[in-house]
């Protein structure tokens, strides 16, 4: 079967989100601080988003193997993990992020759910 090309685009960004969820899990850590982009916090608790961050980022890997080989499953994380990682971030803000801190990760989320959601991204999962 011929690999649709948002698949590929699919599989590629979340790759990207991974690797954002690792910086993000050092910049809770203190251990990359990106000056531009502020400090991150989570309710005086970075440890919470270390971890959270981290699960995230093994998440985004499995996911983008699944997207890889079209499974259907993958498109399901997809969405699952975009939305629960934009809710995490929302969280972040109110704990005491900036939303400049968190663009990054908002912006990749964002645009994994929105490809995962057009119609024809659900027509070569087999989502209908």
């Amino acid at each position: 079967m011929k690999r649709p090309w948002t698949a590929t685009v699919l599989a590629v960004l979340a790759v990207v989100a991974a690797i954002v969820a690792v910086v993000d899990a050092l910049r809770y850590a203190g251990i990359m601080p990106i000056a531009a982009l502020g400090p991150l916090k989570f309710f005086g608790v970075s440890i919470i988003g270390i971890i959270l961050s981290a699960i995230v980022a093994l998440i985004w890997l499995a996911v983008a193997r699944q997207l890889w080989s079209v499974d259907p499953r993958g498109w399901l994380f997809v969405v699952v993990i975009a939305i629960v990682y934009l809710i995490f971030d929302f969280v972040a803000m109110v704990g005491g992020s900036t939303f400049q801190a968190l663009l990054p990760s908002l912006l990749v989320n964002a645009i994994a759910l929105i490809l995962a959601l057009l119609p024809g991204t659900r027509e070569a999962f087999g989502q209908s």
